[in-house]
């Protein structure tokens, strides 16, 4: 009698990315809320001065946030001011490997858009990298997504995380378990939304099912 083979999907991260659209008071508002059902959260605030960055960090220390879960988008600075232990690099900014070397506690993680680029970045000592864009997103209005065709073979070349990032749909999340990355990233699913964790929650469920099937 044949034996039944199955194959068992993993979960995955799920990391919120803010959009820069909202005043401190309620980002805070939204961050506290989703705090506990996402993995991260990265600020990511390019219009915003550095002390209001600092006063919505402040804000979420009061409210006992997590801050291991806070990511600061390409603000050394104001990662080493406020002790913060997380740091994403878009693919311009500063140098991962000089980073890397001063700031060795931190972990850095590097936006990538191609395979070349992400080999690079674990060369230069990523801790994870941060794929995209994968399907159509009014973020990059007008710029062909770069799809999610690449994933396997990243996989294989790199040892450290691969999350994907543009244009997911909660309805997305199945698909790119099957491409057995590590997790994904949301912008405006999630802080454009009028219940931010209403729909936290959709892609949290859908990151965090496992499921079994025959093959």
């Amino acid at each position: 009698m044949k034996k039944s083979v199955y194959e068992r999907s993993c979960t995955m991260e799920l990391i919120a990315i803010t959009d820069d659209q909202h005043p401190i008071e309620v980002l805070a508002s939204k961050i506290i809320q989703i705090i506990d059902v996402v993995d991260y959260v990265h600020i990511r605030e390019k219009s915003k001065k550095a002390i209001e960055i600092i006063t919505l960090l402040n804000i979420l220390k009061i409210n006992k946030v997590d801050m291991k879960k806070i990511v600061l988008n390409d603000r050394l600075d104001i990662a080493i001011f406020t002790n913060l232990s997380n740091l994403h690099l878009p693919g311009h900014g500063l140098p991962l490997v000089d980073v890397k070397e001063y700031f060795p506690n931190l972990r850095v993680g590097q936006s990538v858009h191609t395979l070349t680029d992400a080999i690079q970045a674990e060369n230069d000592q990523a801790d994870y990298v941060i794929y995209g864009h994968c399907f159509e997103t009014n973020c990059k209005n007008g710029l062909p997504p770069n799809g999610i065709e690449r994933l396997p073979e990243m996989k294989k070349n790199l040892t450290i995380p691969i999350y994907a990032i543009g244009g997911i749909l909660p309805e997305h999340v199945q698909l790119l378990k099957e491409n057995n990355i590590n997790g994904i990233a949301i912008m405006s699913g999630i802080f454009s939304s009028r219940n931010p964790l209403d729909s936290a929650l959709k892609y949290y469920e859908r990151c965090k099912l496992t499921y079994e099937k025959e093959i």
